[in-house]
């Protein structure tokens, strides 16, 4: 058996890492090829193009790329036309990964998108385009599910993989212990994005929000994950450059620093989940290219940005978006998290809560649902 798997960026990459796995459990004899980064790779993929040739974001950068990744897409339908994979299935990225799956289905290879396009947000319409090209949808999220089944497509909700690998139950000292930090600093997390866009435009509010948070917690220290290598350095950089003290950069491993942290300021995406799934009170803000926000804002369709407030129905995580994600008015509600222990006692129970909804198994719950297409 011959799978074909796209991912677009890290979160994607870490996805397919485990519905790997999960495939490889069902079907040792599976072979995987497409495009991943280390964890698909790791779990057996033969990535046919780095994962940084498909992590971009926002309409004008998009625009920037536009020849370079319909060229990638136009490479990857040729080679799976003639050489036909049993099963396609597309991590995310959908605005890439549909252009591959529709052509695909209609040479009669069955095709997945592995998590939702955001239809339930924004661009509706689109819908009609994923019936064409998906013969099944994987939601991470359950109101995904409950949207599809009410207009009539073809979905599985299978539960989040962050949900499974992160504990319920999260030990604060362990990881700082982890970090070789001490049990009484106070301590935020820094998550600006996974993408060098994301870092420029919210990496000097960020600086400028620790500096300020600072000055009124002399003691207090600031711990950045890069989310991948070559953006470590750079954020280096930018928080020398900004004159922020006691703050360390480290590679990856972001989960633990936010289970270590007393709180947070993160970037919209999945920083937000994790947040969350790690039980750690934080603050999201988010700055697209202009352009790019103008255009979303005539379609969307949702009241909030965070996925923590998506599932709860209302803010449990303050959100700051476009000109209102300055120092001015983030530092405030980070404060306020900061000052009240009950506030981030109350919000560790209701992300708990959350996290039972989306721990269902998902790798396992996921390559089920695919391979059963092929019967």
């Amino acid at each position: 058996m011959r799978i074909a798997l796209v991912a677009g960026e890290p979160s994607g990459d870490y996805l397919g890492g485990g519905l790997i796995k999960a495939l490889k459990a069902a079907q040792p004899d599976a072979e995987f090829e497409g495009i991943g980064g280390e964890h698909m790779t790791a779990a057996g993929l033969q990535s046919l193009y780095p994962l940084s040739a498909l992590s971009v974001m926002g309409v004008v950068e998009v625009v920037a790329h536009l020849p370079r990744l319909l060229g990638i897409r136009r490479s990857l339908r040729r080679r799976w036309l003639e050489n036909p994979p049993d099963l396609f299935i597309g991590i995310d990225a959908p605005d890439f990964n549909l252009g591959v799956s529709r052509v695909l289905k209609a040479a009669g290879i069955p095709s997945v998108q592995y998590v939702s396009p955001t239809v339930w947000a924004w661009r509706q319409k689109r819908i009609h385009a994923l019936r064409k090209a998906v013969d099944r949808v994987l939601c991470i999220y359950p109101f995904e599910h409950a949207f599809f089944q009410s207009r009539d497509i073809d979905s599985v909700f299978v539960g989040h993989p962050l949900a499974d690998a992160i504990e319920l139950q999260i030990d604060h000292q362990a990881a700082r212990s982890t970090l070789g930090l001490s049990a009484s600093t106070p301590l935020v997390a820094i998550l600006p994005g996974s993408r060098r866009s994301e870092i420029d435009r919210l990496l000097p509010v960020f600086c400028e929000t620790a500096k300020r948070l600072k000055s009124r917690w002399p003691s207090m220290a600031f711990i950045l994950p890069a989310a991948t290598a070559d953006l470590k350095p750079v954020i280096e950089e930018m928080v020398t450059r900004a004159g922020v003290e006691d703050a360390v950069v480290i590679p990856g491993q972001a989960r633990t620093a936010l289970a270590a942290a007393d709180a947070a300021l993160v970037a919209s995406g999945t920083a937000t989940l994790e947040a969350m799934l790690s039980k750690c009170p934080s603050v999201m803000a988010y700055r697209v290219n202009r352009i790019t926000a103008m255009l979303a804002r005539r379609s969307l369709t949702i009241p909030f940005f965070a996925m923590p407030n998506l599932m709860a129905g209302e803010m449990i995580m303050p959100e700051f978006v476009q000109q209102e994600a300055t120092a001015e008015r983030i530092t405030p509600a980070i404060e306020r998290l900061l000052a009240s222990e009950d506030t981030r006692a109350e919000l560790s129970q209701r992300f708990s809560a959350l996290h039972r909804q989306l721990r269902q198994g998902a790798s396992e719950q996921a390559a089920r649902a695919a391979l059963a297409l092929l019967s």
